[in-house]
Formats: C-alpha cells, sequence, structure tokens
C-alpha cells in the first residue's frame, strides 16, 4: 500500500509547476506536467484516467478522472492554468507555496490550482469502494484566456452526472449564477493627408466619435431593456476599455481602434448581443462600407445561471446554512452547466484572482476538506 501524500506536499507540488495561459505565444506555457501529476495522484487512488488533448490549443490537454461506474454522480471541475505573473510586484515566489501569518502565498494558490490539492486530500480519505454512484475530476486548459478546454470538453462529454462543482474561489459561499463576457474591437480605416487642408483625407478619430456615440445609445439600451433582480447590478454592463488613433497633430488620422467589453445576464444569447452591437453601428457601416470593422476578440462567453429548484442548489444551501448567490465575474459555469446542474464553489477569495502576492488563507483548509467530503456522501 502506498504511502499517503501530506495536503500540504501535493499544494507545494501544484503551485511548483508553471501553467501560464496567455494569448501571447512567448508568454503561453503547457500544462502538461500539472495534468500528468495530477493523473499520477487519481491512478494511484484507483481512478480511470483519460488526457485529452485539446484541439486548436498550443500545447493544452484536459483530464477527466473517474471512480465507478454508469450515469449520475458528482464532478469535481477546475482550470489547470494561471495568469502572468509580474515579477516585480510579487514579494514572495509565485512558484514556491510560502506559508506566512495564516496564509499560503503562490501563482494559483486561490486561483485555482489549490483546489485540485484540497479534492485529492479529500477522496485519500475516503473509502472509495463504498460509494455507489461514480465521482468524476475533470481539469481543463486555458480558462484564464480562450476557456478552450471547457469549451471542447462540454460538445465532447459524453458523461451525465447529476450535478457539477467548480472550484473557483468563492470564500465557499455557492455560486448559482454570473454574467458572461464579449470582447469585441471596433476599427475605423479612414485616408491619411496633412491636416493643413481636410478635404484631402478622412479622419478615423471623427469616424470613432460618431461611433462612440451609438455604443453609448447601446449601453442605455441595455441598461432599460434588460434585467435580472438576482445580481447587484441587475443590468447588461458595457465598458469602452481603450482606444488607439493616430500618431501626429499635423496628419489626419487614417486608423483609429476601440475595444470594448460586454457582460450579458443568463439567458441572453452571445450571438444576438453581438448582433444588437452590430445593428446599432449599421448607419455608419452604410456610410463608410468596409471601413467600418466589427471583430471578436475571443469566443464569447455566455451568462450562467442554475436553477433555485436544482437539487445541487438545494443539498449545498443546506449543508452551508445560506442562500446561492450571484456574480459578476465569469467561469468555465456556462460549459459545463451544458453538461449538468452546476454550482461555483470554492476555497479562497476572489480577490485575490489575478492578484500579486496571491494568497489562500489557511483558515479556509478544514471547512473545505469537510464540505468536499459532504458533497460526496451525499451525491455519491
Amino acid at each position: 500500500m502506498k504511502k499517503s501524500i501530506p495536503f500540504i506536499h501535493r499544494y507545494q507540488q501544484l503551485i511548483a509547476i508553471p501553467t501560464i495561459s496567455s494569448l501571447q505565444p512567448e508568454y503561453d506555457l503547457t500544462n502538461k506536467p500539472l495534468i500528468d501529476l495530477l493523473a499520477t495522484w487519481l491512478d494511484d487512488l484507483g481512478f480511470q484516467i483519460e488526457i485529452l488533448p485539446v484541439e486548436g490549443s498550443r500545447g493544452k490537454y484536459n483530464l477527466l478522472a473517474t471512480y465507478g461506474e454508469g450515469e449520475g454522480g458528482l464532478l469535481f471541475a477546475g482550470h489547470t492554468d494561471t495568469v502572468p505573473f509580474d515579477e516585480g510586484r510579487w514579494t514572495f515566489d509565485p512558484f514556491a507555496l510560502t506559508e506566512k501569518e495564516g496564509k499560503f502565498y503562490g501563482l494559483g494558490t486561490a486561483d485555482m490550482k489549490g483546489f485540485f490539492a484540497f479534492v485529492i486530500d479529500t477522496l485519500s480519505q475516503i473509502d472509495l469502494k463504498k460509494l455507489n454512484k461514480p465521482i468524476r475530476i475533470l481539469a481543463t486548459a486555458d480558462e484564464e484566456t480562450t476557456m478552450l478546454g471547457a469549451r471542447v470538453f462540454s460538445q465532447q462529454a459524453t458523461i451525465k452526472p447529476d450535478c457539477a462543482i467548480i472550484g473557483e474561489p468563492t470564500s465557499l459561499k455557492p455560486i448559482r449564477a454570473h454574467k458572461g463576457h464579449i470582447g469585441e474591437s471596433i476599427n475605423i480605416i479612414g485616408r491619411s493627408g496633412h491636416a493643413s487642408d481636410p478635404k484631402q483625407g478622412v479622419n478615423a478619430i471623427e469616424i470613432m466619435h460618431k461611433a462612440v456615440g451609438h455604443l453609448l445609445e447601446l449601453k442605455s439600451e441595455l441598461q432599460n431593456n434588460y434585467h435580472n433582480s438576482l445580481f447587484k447590478i441587475p443590468y447588461p454592463t458595457m465598458n469602452l476599455g481603450n482606444i488607439h488613433g493616430g500618431d501626429a497633430i499635423n496628419r489626419i488620422c487614417a486608423c483609429c481602434e476601440l475595444q470594448l467589453e460586454i457582460r450579458p445576464l443568463p439567458n441572453m444569447s452571445v450571438a444576438d448581443l453581438q448582433g444588437l452591437l452590430y445593428q446599432s453601428l449599421t448607419p455608419l457601416i452604410e456610410e463608410f462600407g468596409d471601413n467600418i470593422q466589427i471583430k471578436h476578440l475571443h469566443g464569447g462567453i455566455p451568462g450562467y445561471e442554475c436553477e433555485h429548484s436544482e437539487q445541487i442548489v438545494q443539498v449545498v444551501e443546506t449543508l452551508l446554512g445560506e442562500k446561492c448567490d450571484a456574480v459578476n465575474y465569469c467561469t468555465e459555469a456556462p460549459f459545463i452547466q451544458n453538461i449538468c446542474p452546476t454550482l461555483v464553489l470554492g476555497p479562497g477569495s476572489i480577490e485575490q484572482a489575478h492578484q500579486p502576492n496571491e494568497f489562500l488563507e489557511t483558515k479556509f483548509i478544514d471547512p473545505t476538506i469537510k464540505l468536499l467530503t459532504k458533497l460526496i456522501h451525499h451525491f455519491c
């Protein structure tokens, strides 16, 4: 019989493996070493292992580990990647788990490689042979960029769990709904010329000024026409994030780009929302044709909602003694929700996500393992 690995040692090994996701190829790293490590640990516990290449990625993989047979049971899901980090802003080694004053520091401690240490430690303390339904572990790739791992898995999955828990850092507060996200780029192509004779050119900044006016009208329409009382900000939001145009004050600007985001409510189609964006700019498109270009910055992420009547919601609210909430940030939940009813629930605070000196407080250890144990016993 193999000697069990202490929780802290698993945690250390997970943090030590860099799994950065980035849209910039020079910073993007494969997650295969971490997937292999999880596979080894879960194989030792008797799980059946599937390592699944993620088509269209830069050497990324999903992992599905299953104990037991048949349908139903419970799925624990999470992403293996982290955001990049600014070394100059960290006072701890991002790839060395450091415990200090009741906190575990390291890149991915909260968001969210640490969740796998909690799950596997919990599983190692349970007599899995006594389970009546299967338990599954899903580890995905590229959540921090394209969510490609979860997208691909949800399209190809044949499993049918009763429910899923995504272990994002929610401070162990259950989340059953969140907004989606679309990122769009508006490019205006004008014609350069000497600023002393405006008729010789077409100023892209001036056209963009008109475009912004149309976009702000759409922003107001979204706020007035769509509401969901689950959310503290109960309407879809739009943010004009950055704008770039021109290169000299004495030259007519020939190109201007605006990047923006919209966060749709659950049950709002990403395609329909993109259609509204296109429609809002139709007057300019009719006037300037292909000189107005709209591009998707990434695959849109739909909003997500797990109905309050679902068993997973009722069980978790009873176990925790509090109601499920809704949040504005995004997770892989809309994709996993395509497979089975899904909640977002995990240790650590979302306020630590993507921050220098990311940490998870040690106070979460015992409550998390107790909660995971109760969920396994209830659903499996």
